[in-house]
């Protein structure tokens, strides 16, 4: 423990007012520190004053209680709370952490610089504690600081709870660029990525890693955040997700300094209401917002020309307009928006000149491979692939092949025939 002998009191003077002597109070704690009594070794480990070497001794009381007591004090040595982080109960690395947020936003500079340099291993341990509840104090602790070790900060932005890592990932000002892209290469925890797309001044590199994660919150979040940097090619891949799913219409409308391209575009799939918003959001002049209303009434008067067919099945009025020369990408787009399945499969099958079964295998194999080598051979733009692997096919969100430069297919034709011939006429 300590030199009993180091602190010894000299003679009370008779004529003063009696003092106790100074090892008193050390021999008083020692005894205390051997108390059967759990309440006397509890209120010794929350005193502030106790002796080091006594608090340090008490890491290893039976009581959770106490040991508690110690991960609160403040003035427990680095050494027990080294002990503490290791702890067996849950309560005690919690409140061992809590100590440590609860310090760092009173000190300041210089002063921050040291705790953290004597701390360091205790929260190297702590960020990697078994317990969610104990890794997300620190996280939230560490969020903000400029001063928190750099490996420290990775640990919890890779961690694989979301409470953990979003807080890093959105906030902390030591992770670049090519950290997270290097942390979404890696894997990140499920539901993570939206604080990632709200972090502030992404650039383009990051937008468009986290838009091919195909996460409809975290591109929705990546929208709404002014300060990201996205790219027009990234943009084209936000809208070719977004015609087929329709949270991300409203996001997609709202962002700010989109190319008149881009209203054009979106103003082909949103509704009415929300090209209504596209032309105040954007203050467009009288002559595009009657362009834009004009790609409305026309997008209506297609949908209406095609569901007037009540007594005729998807795969006869495909047939039809086969038979007439009418069938092409503009009527099969509408069948994939009112997600009419005979019909694309029809249409597929005549324009490819396959098998009605031979189609439907590969619709039914949900592999973005083949389902988009199947539109290419039919002639259809890879934007509309895009629609018919996600309406049609529902492609598992990860195989979902999307379009490079946003409109060109990703694969050569070789590859594409490739593809095809896994599957007979």
């Amino acid at each position: 423990m300590g030199n009993d002998t180091a602190a010894e009191a000299g003679p009370v003077n008779v004529q003063a007012k009696p003092k106790k002597p100074a090892s008193a109070s050390y021999e008083d704690n020692k005894a205390r520190a051997l108390s059967t009594d759990v309440a006397v070794r509890a209120d010794l480990a929350a005193r502030e004053d106790a002796e080091p070497e006594i608090l340090y001794y008490l890491t290893d009381d039976e009581s959770g209680i106490v040991r508690r007591n110690l991960a609160i004090n403040p003035c427990t040595p680095v050494k027990a709370n080294l002990i503490l982080a290791q702890d067996d109960e849950d309560d005690v690395r919690m409140e061992l952490a809590r100590k440590i947020c609860r310090l760092l936003p009173d000190l300041s500079g210089e002063q921050t610089a040291i705790l953290l340099e004597k701390t360091i291993e205790v929260l190297n341990i702590l960020a990697r504690d078994q317990e969610a509840a104990v890794r997300a104090i620190i996280s939230e602790s560490l969020k903000d600081s400029i001063d928190a070790p750099k490996n420290i900060v990775m640990t919890l932005a890779q961690d694989i709870e979301e409470i953990v890592s979003s807080p890093i990932l959105e906030y902390s000002p030591l992770l670049s660029d090519n950290d997270l892209l290097e942390i979404m290469a890696s894997g990140i925890a499920a539901g993570a990525l939206p604080a990632i797309a709200r972090r502030q001044g992404i650039g383009e590199d990051v937008s468009g890693a986290v838009v091919a994660q195909l996460e409809v919150p975290a591109v929705s979040a990546l929208l709404a955040n002014p300060s990201a940097k996205i790219r027009e090619e990234t943009l084209d891949e936000i809208m070719d997700q977004a015609e087929g799913i329709e949270p991300l219409h409203e996001p997609l409308a709202m962002r700010l300094n989109l190319s008149l391209r881009a209203i054009r575009r979106i103003a082909g799939f949103v509704g009415a209401s929300l090209v209504e918003k596209l032309v105040s959001r954007h203050n467009l002049p009288a002559a595009t917002e009657k362009e834009l209303k004009s790609i409305i009434r026309r997008r209506i008067d297609q949908t209406k020309t095609f569901s007037e067919q009540p007594e005729e099945s998807g795969k006869t009025f495909a047939e039809r307009l086969f038979a007439d020369g009418a069938l092409n990408e503009e009527k099969v787009a509408d069948a994939v928006d009112l997600k009419d399945q005979d019909f694309v499969a029809t249409a597929l099958s005549l324009l490819c000149k396959y098998s009605q079964k031979r189609v439907k295998a590969m619709l039914a194999s949900r592999n973005g491979k083949v389902v988009t080598s199947l539109c290419w051979k039919a002639g259809l733009s890879m934007r509309l692939a895009f629609k018919i692997q996600t309406v049609i096919a529902q492609v598992p969100r990860r195989e979902i092949v999307n379009a490079r430069n946003g409109i060109e297919y990703p694969f050569t034709e070789e590859e594409m025939d490739w593809q095809l011939s896994f599957y007979e006429s």
